[in-house]
C-alpha cells in the first residue's frame, strides 16, 4: 500500500503540473487543452505503449524452439507467481539488455537482446527474467508508462508555449497589466520539465529497487541477480544500446540516451546500490 500511495502520489503531482504549465500556456483554454492532451496520450500509453516499444528496438516474437532457456524459466516462475505466461520476444543486437511492457499481468511482454543471452548463465538470466515478471506482478509497467507519457506531454506543451512567448512578444501591454505575470510564466515553462522529469524519474527508481526485491524473492538467489547486474553493468558500457529517454526506465540496465542530460537525470539506481541492497555487502565484494 505504501509503494501504491506513493506512486499515485507522484503521478498527482505530474498532472498537477500539467494543468499548471497548460494554464501559463494559455489560462483557461490551456488547462483545457493540457488536459484533453493527458487523456489522449494516456488512452495510447494505457492500449499501445507496448506495442509502440516493441516496434522501435525492433524485437520479434520468439517461439520456444528459439528460446527454450528463457521459455523455462519463464514458465517456471509464472506458476510460481500465479500470473499469466506473457509473451516473449528477442531484440537483435549485442547489446546485453532486457525489459517487460504491457498494460497488466494478463497482457505483458518480455523483451530479451540476444547480447544477454550469449552473456549470461542460466542462473544470472533466471534472475533478470524474474526481475522483470517482478515489475510485470507489480503493475510497474502501466504505471512507468503513464509516468512517461505525462511527463512527455508537459514537455511538449513547455516547448511550444516557450516558442508562442517568443512569437507572439514577451512584455508589452500582457507584462504590465499582470505585473511581470509573462516571466513567471517563463520560469514555469523551463521549470516544468525538469520536475516532471525528477518525479518520472522518482518513480522509475523506486520500482527498480522494488522490482530487484520481488526477482530475488521469486528465485530464493540474490546473488544470482547481483551478479548478472555487475556482467549487465560491465558489457553495456562496452557495447551500449542506444535508446530514447521515453523508454529508457523500461530497461533493466541503464541504456545510452545519447546526446541529452541522460547522465544528470538517471531513470535506474546505481548498480552499486542495487547490488548492496540485493546482498547486504558492497558491490566491489561481489567478485
Amino acid at each position: 500500500m505504501g509503494n501504491t500511495f506513493k506512486t499515485a502520489f507522484l503521478l498527482t503531482l505530474l498532472t498537477l503540473l500539467l494543468l499548471f504549465i497548460g494554464r501559463a500556456f494559455g489560462g483557461q483554454n490551456g488547462m483545457i487543452l493540457a488536459f484533453v492532451l493527458a487523456a489522449v496520450m494516456n488512452f495510447v500509453s494505457y492500449f499501445y505503449s507496448d506495442k509502440i516499444a516493441l516496434a522501435m528496438y525492433r524485437a520479434q516474437p520468439a517461439s520456444r524452439e528459439e528460446l527454450p532457456r528463457v521459455y523455462q524459466v519463464v514458465e517456471r516462475l509464472t506458476q510460481k507467481i500465479g500470473i499469466p505466461m506473457p509473451k516473449i520476444y528477442v531484440i537483435p543486437t549485442d547489446s546485453p539488455n532486457a525489459f517487460a511492457t504491457g498494460r497488466n499481468p494478463s497482457h505483458a511482454s518480455v523483451a530479451v537482446t540476444q547480447g544477454i543471452l550469449n552473456l549470461l548463465n542460466d542462473e544470472e538470466l533466471e534472475g533478470v527474467l524474474a526481475h522483470e515478471l517482478g515489475h510485470v506482478n507489480n503493475r510497474d509497467i502501466l504505471i512507468s508508462s503513464v509516468a512517461a507519457t505525462v511527463a512527455g506531454a508537459i514537455t511538449m506543451l513547455a516547448s511550444m508555449g516557450r516558442w508562442a512567448m517568443l512569437f507572439g512578444g514577451m512584455g508589452g501591454r500582457d507584462d504590465r497589466d499582470r505585473g511581470g505575470g509573462g516571466i513567471g510564466a517563463l520560469l514555469m515553462l523551463i521549470l516544468a520539465p525538469i520536475a516532471a522529469s525528477l518525479i518520472q524519474l522518482a518513480v522509475s527508481r523506486s520500482r527498480e529497487y522494488q522490482a530487484d526485491a520481488s526477482g530475488a524473492h521469486y528465485t530464493g538467489n540474490p546473488y544470482a541477480l547481483a551478479s548478472a547486474l555487475s556482467k549487465l553493468d560491465a558489457y553495456s558500457r562496452r557495447l551500449p544500446m542506444q535508446a530514447t529517454p521515453s523508454t529508457a526506465h523500461l530497461f533493466i540496465i541503464q541504456p545510452l540516451l545519447g546526446m541529452n542530460f541522460g547522465s544528470l537525470f538517471s531513470t535506474h539506481p546505481p548498480i552499486a546500490k542495487r547490488i548492496e541492497r540485493l546482498t547486504g555487502r558492497p558491490a566491489e565484494f561481489m567478485q
